[in-house]
This record gives C-alpha cells, structure tokens and sequence, in this order.
C-alpha cells in the first residue's frame, strides 16, 4: 500500500485530492442554487448521480459551504504553483472553487436579510452551530464565521449556540473576522443550549450539522420564536416535516420552493 512517486508528484497528490473533494462540494452548492431556482432537491439530484459509478455517493452533500484547516488552504497553494508556473487559466479554475465556496455562504446570509424584510438591524437570529463540521470543536475556516460576520455588519443580534466551541474561541475568531469587539459584545450572545438561542428569536440558521439538531422539538422553538419565525437551514438537518407541520417559513439549502 505504498505507493512510490517522484518528489513532485507525491506533493502535488496531496494538494490534489483535497482540491477534487472540495470541487465536488463546491460543484453540488453551485447546484443547490439551481434546485432551489426550479423546485428540483439537491439531495435527490445527488442521490441521482451518486449511483452512477463513475461519480460515486461520497462529498455530494450541499451545505451553506465547507470549512477545516485542509481545502481552502491546499487549493491556494495548488493556485500559487500554477501562477508560479505561468499557468494563469489553471489558477483561475481552481481559483473558482474557493470563489463558488465563498459565493454560497454570501448567498446565504442574502437570503436571510431579504426574507426578513431587507433588514436585520436589531432582529435577534439564533445560530445552531459555530464549528466548520460536527463532532469536533475546530472552527477554522467555518463557514459560520463569514456568516456571523457578514450577519453583524447588517447589525443583526445574534445568540450562537454550539456543543463544543466555547465563548472565548467565537469572540475570536470573529475579531479575526474583522469584527470591532464592541460590536461583538454588545450583538452576540453565547447560549448554552438550542432553546436559549432561540427565545425571541427572529429566525433560526443552521450552520454545523450536530446531530442534536435533527432532533430538536420543532414545537417548543416555534413557540419560544417570534412570529412569524423563520428557518434557515444551511446543513439541511431540520426535520423538514416537522417545521411544516407547525407552520414555519423554512429555507433549506437545495431545496425547491
């Protein structure tokens, strides 16, 4: 199982094949927006192609954009040695792939202001999930930075709740967002549970797909809600009929209106 290569090729392997997992996230969110767009559900289209073996099932889960220390970071460098190499149109399509990643958490938070109302100023939205994928406490790159982030620019309140990443770590990695710690303090409220964040929440946005969330009791948080509340669910780990049931205004990535 040890593969022999020459110094160059077992370099660029590495930085490959975390390039290809990341280009076939960003290749299904490009397509969530189209599903969305014509009443199609990403997760069928991904079912869809993931049984034709040539593609295969594996990274074809639409997300609000991926995160971790490994993607973004090997893409730049995949991009910094073609520019290197005087290879400038395949830097630019590699390039694209952090810019379709970077497209999809915009997007997202667009949504979110143009539901409710083109303005968040004031409005108390609970974040579920700050970490950039479940079952760890590693934020780097988390797509819930740049939506916090962008979400505090509009002045929004947000009330952030996550399992295993603690206050001081959110409180800095928005600061290293850009984030003027006054705002910080006085627009982000750390809870130490999903029901907390969302009393007298606005709407709701999913960032992390903890498990627990699958299972929140939809009925208690449309009551703890504002009305009328409204879901925004970037991981797709709500249960769907559920916030139907109960009457909640829900977005879920790659999910057809």
């Amino acid at each position: 199982r040890i593969i022999t290569t020459n110094l160059w090729s077992s370099e660029l392997s590495k930085l490959v094949a975390n390039a290809f997992l990341a280009q076939r996230i960003s290749s299904i969110n490009s397509i969530s927006a189209l599903c969305e767009a014509t009443g199609a559900d990403v997760d069928e289209v991904a079912k869809a192609i993931g049984t034709d073996s040539r593609i295969g099932p594996k990274f074809l889960k639409a997300s609000v954009g991926f995160g971790g220390s490994c993607f973004q970071k090997d893409i730049l460098n995949l991009v910094y040695l073609c520019e290197s190499f005087g290879l400038p149109q395949v830097a630019a399509y590699w390039h694209q792939v952090i810019q379709i990643n970077d497209w999809q958490k915009s997007r997202f938070v667009e949504k979110i202001v143009r539901t409710l109302f083109n303005t968040v100023s004031g409005k108390r939205i609970a974040v579920l999930g700050f970490a950039f994928k479940k079952d760890t406490n590693d934020t780097r790159e988390s797509a819930a930075i740049h939506v916090c982030r962008d979400l505090l620019h509009e002045r929004a309140h947000l009330a952030i709740y996550d399992p295993q990443v603690d206050a001081l770590k959110i409180h800095q990695d928005l600061v290293e967002a850009g984030i003027d710690p006054a705002l910080i303090i006085s627009n982000v409220e750390i809870c130490s549970d999903p029901y907390e964040a969302l009393t007298g929440a606005h709407a709701l946005a999913t960032l992390t797909e903890w498990d627990e969330f699958r299972t929140l009791d939809v009925a208690r948080f449309h009551e703890l809600m504002l009305k009328p509340p409204f879901v925004f669910d970037g991981r797709a780990v709500l249960p769907t009929a559920s916030l139907k049931k109960h009457g909640l205004d829900a977005f879920v990535i790659g999910k057809g209106i």
